[in-house]
């Protein structure tokens, strides 16, 4: 999957640069350069002593029977945790909130207390000085800001992670050709590619860190997850490349079922855009999950939920080519009324030349779904493409084998893998809780969630789940997807947003009876050939005694009985122990000595058991 790139009006972001805010170019050079390795240790510093706190309560303590002690603390420490790094990333901007930002969409794997805390950052953004901003647009334009345009907002529309955007108006003359007059003009912050180079750098040492972690390399390559990161960040501070993800996104969702929602996409005005500014048409609206102002304009909050999902599964699953980054800055719901009026003395107002894709029934129903910033956009592969499409009717269908082997096909599970428990346990969720809302969810006895979750989280763990690099932006879109549409309607089901979008998938994928009778057959006849085959590997295993039939669970409880292993166990903990103690001794003096003095404790246990003969 590749991703396309330029920096949005909705994305957050942080005028002090690494900490400081500099007043000329040239001292802002100086300073950069300066500033550079102290915000690569600052982002290390920080990434060490959290992993350190991770293994220390997660790994650590439950090891030697103190997994209450660790849980009983967990919400609080996570709070605090997500808390320090919020500070972190607004101080020093940059990549960090971008980080943020992909964190806190990430509702399905992580807890509440991060993605709460760390939501903020899509809004949280210090402007850059407007003095800045002109002088880096007139540089890139070849002009002053008064030739170009007649009039030129100095407080920012909104302030991104790699740019901010700002109102503006063409000159009389220059709207008369153009075809446009309001305007929204984005501008990259000043020294921004310095200051990317910086935090990915400090990414890929993180990343090799994490690498080295067993439970962590065996789920996902950080290293190429990294370097995915590093390409769509590389290209968002190519407006150029946003200008032409905004033409290719307007016809694209121009074609096709649109699930009965009406999109519109700002025009792009090439003739006042280059790699480092952007401008586009003025299409801002009302803000997606302003539930009040929805209402008061007569549009109800849950169709525009069920509208905006059906707009994103046929961008994921149907088109192929997708916008990643629809978090609510980057999302408008415009009144027809407003569409296309050109009024430039109304605020709130659509201007002129905006391109309303895949017109039709939405506008008899009153509205638009607006997008903007297309900094950050996927494609999908044919083949991956296949995958999901497959994902999403096994889902629908609550087909476990199905599902199973929709995720082995888009390579989220090695194709070795026996997947026997995890079809049972997958069996077991669909007919529990498949088809419920998360209002249903929160319905159900907080103890059986609880339990549930810790079976499947225990079978989940045994399989050698990895995460594919390019599905970075399928999940993220995902993720804020279902978030968005939840805030929108604590009743929303996305069962039901997917079953009528899965039929029509399976209708397109059986094609004519001979087809799929001829596809069927092929399979079969591929099975037989292989069955000898499977046969005489199965009499191997079952020769040497390596039938996996609750292997996981055997390993765990053999390696209980080996007490000799626990002296080496406990050795490796004193080491750990005594190295991080030292590594964050002279910048955390208290957390270091703590885990020296610690260290005496497991020193000892390792020195006195002697193993069972």
């Amino acid at each position: 999957m590749a991703a396309s790139g330029g920096s949005g009006i909705g994305t957050s972001g942080s005028g002090e640069q690494g900490g400081v805010t500099p007043r000329s170019p040239g001292e802002r050079g100086t300073r950069a350069s300066g500033s550079a390795g102290r915000r690569y240790r600052v982002i290390l510093r920080f990434a060490l002593r959290h992993l350190v706190q991770t293994w220390w309560f997660e790994l650590f303590l439950p090891r030697i029977g103190l997994a209450g002690l660790s849980a009983r603390r967990r919400p609080v420490r996570l709070r605090r945790t997500a808390e320090r790094f919020h500070d972190l990333a607004v101080r020093l901007g940059g990549l960090m909130i971008k980080v943020g930002q992909f964190l806190s969409s990430r509702l399905d794997v992580l807890p509440p207390e991060i993605t709460r805390e760390l939501e903020g950052l899509q809004d949280e953004v210090p402007p850059v000085p407007f003095d800045e901003v002109r002088a880096l647009a007139e540089a890139e334009l070849g002009m002053p800001l008064d030739a170009a345009f007649s009039s030129f907002a100095s407080a920012p529309l909104a302030s991104a992670s790699l740019g901010q955007a700002h109102r503006a108006r063409l000159r009389d003359e220059d709207a008369a050709v153009m075809g446009v007059r309001e305007v929204v003009v984005k501008v990259q912050r000043p020294g921004i590619g310095g200051i990317v180079d910086v935090d990915l750098a400090a990414l890929r040492r993180i990343a090799g860190w994490l690498s080295r972690i067993r439970i962590v390399s065996r789920r996902v390559d950080m290293p190429a997850l990294v370097e995915e990161f590093a390409a769509i960040c590389r290209a968002e501070i190519d407006y150029l490349h946003e200008a032409a993800n905004a033409e290719r996104f307007a016809a694209t969702v121009g074609e096709g079922d649109r699930g009965g929602a009406s999109v519109r996409v700002p025009d792009v005005v090439w003739e006042r855009t280059t790699r480092r500014v952007l401008t586009l048409t003025d299409v801002s609206a009302v803000k997606i999950t302003d539930t009040d102002a929805l209402r008061a304009a007569g549009i109800d909050p849950a169709e525009v939920a069920s509208r905006f999902a059906a707009v994103m599964f046929a961008q994921l699953f149907g088109d192929g080519f997708f916008h990643a980054d629809p978090h609510p800055g980057n999302l408008f719901v415009t009144p027809c009324a407003q569409g296309g009026t050109g009024n430039a003395d109304d605020l709130g107002s659509s201007a002129d030349g905006a391109t309303p894709a895949g017109a039709g029934s939405a506008t008899d129903a009153g509205w638009q779904l607006t997008f903007v910033d297309f900094g950050m956009m996927g494609e999908i592969s044919d083949s991956l493409r296949s995958g999901l499409r497959e994902l999403v009717i096994a889902v629908a269908a609550r087909d476990s084998a199905r599902l199973i082997d929709s995720i082995r096909g888009i390579g989220m599970i090695l194709p070795s893998a026996d997947t026997g428990e995890l079809e049972r346990a997958m069996t077991q969720l669909f007919a529990r809780f498949g088809g419920m809302s998360i209002a249903d969810l929160r319905r159900v006895d907080e103890r059986e969630l609880r339990d549930f979750a810790a079976e499947f989280a225990e079978v989940v763990r045994e399989m050698p789940f990895q995460l594919p690099e390019d599905l970075l932006l399928v999940f993220r879109a995902m993720s804020l997807t279902s978030g968005l549409c939840s805030s929108l309607d604590p009743e929303f089901n996305i069962w039901e947003s997917v079953e009528p979008f899965a039929a029509r998938l399976l209708r397109e994928e059986r094609g004519s009876l001979g087809q799929t009778v001829a596809r069927e057959t092929l399979t079969f006849a591929g099975g037989v050939a292989r069955l000898p085959r499977r046969l005489h590997d199965l009499a191997d295993r079952l020769e040497d005694g390596r039938l996996p039939a609750g292997i996981g669970r055997l390993d765990r409880r053999v390696a209980r009985l080996e007490q000799a292993a626990r002296r080496v166990v406990w050795a490796i903990v004193f080491a750990g122990l005594l190295i991080a103690g030292a590594l964050l001794h002279d910048d955390e003096a208290v957390v270091g000595t703590l885990l020296m003095v610690a260290s005496a404790l497991p020193l000892g246990i390792a020195v006195l058991t002697r193993p069972h003969r």
